[in-house]
């Protein structure tokens, strides 16, 4: 069986701590609803995040798998994807974007349970975007600046709160 794995930051959570409902692309409500796992339009990330995933929602046909059960998604703290991050350009040379990072943190996650467990598995992750431009959240990471940081639930909450204010009929859509 083939296991689908998306990461985000615990900074910006949209599959992981957003809802799955109809939000508009962007923060001026000028685009159609999308059928997303969102944060709410109107949603800011802390600005001590690190990475460059800051958007409130995510692709509709990823959230439609998350919503299916096809992809998992997992949060990870920006600490522990920097100290993946590490250790993968220790080992193979080339520094990484924040948000492939993300990945690899899974990635090193999932071998260490087949290597708890003692299953043998192939374990594929794409890797896109170096972190050349990323230097800054590097040295902070390292000069141990780099907060580890989680958005708060009941920001979560108050964003769509005020969604369902602007859309009451959000929950009374069939689909």
């Amino acid at each position: 069986p083939v296991k689908f794995i998306a990461t985000e930051p615990t900074a910006c959570p949209t599959m992981t701590k957003g809802i799955y409902t109809y939000d508009h692309g962007d923060t001026a409500r000028l685009t159609p609803l999308l059928k997303m796992h969102t944060l709410g339009h109107d949603f800011v990330p802390a600005p001590i995040h690190a990475g460059g995933l800051r958007y409130h929602g995510d692709a509709p046909t990823l959230c439609l798998l998350v919503n299916e059960g096809i992809v998992k998604a997992r949060a990870y703290i920006q600490t522990e994807v920097f100290e993946a991050a590490e250790l993968f350009t220790r080992a193979e040379g080339v520094v990484l974007a924040p948000e492939p990072a993300h990945a690899v943190k899974a990635v090193i996650d999932e071998a260490l349970k087949c290597k708890e467990t003692g299953e043998s598995k192939t374990i594929f992750f794409l890797g896109c975007g170096h972190g050349h431009f990323d230097m800054k959240a590097y040295e902070d990471f390292l000069e141990k600046k780099l907060p580890a940081y989680e958005y708060p639930k009941e920001a979560v909450e108050q964003s769509i709160k005020r969604l369902k204010e602007l859309y009451p009929w959000l929950d009374t859509l069939p689909y």
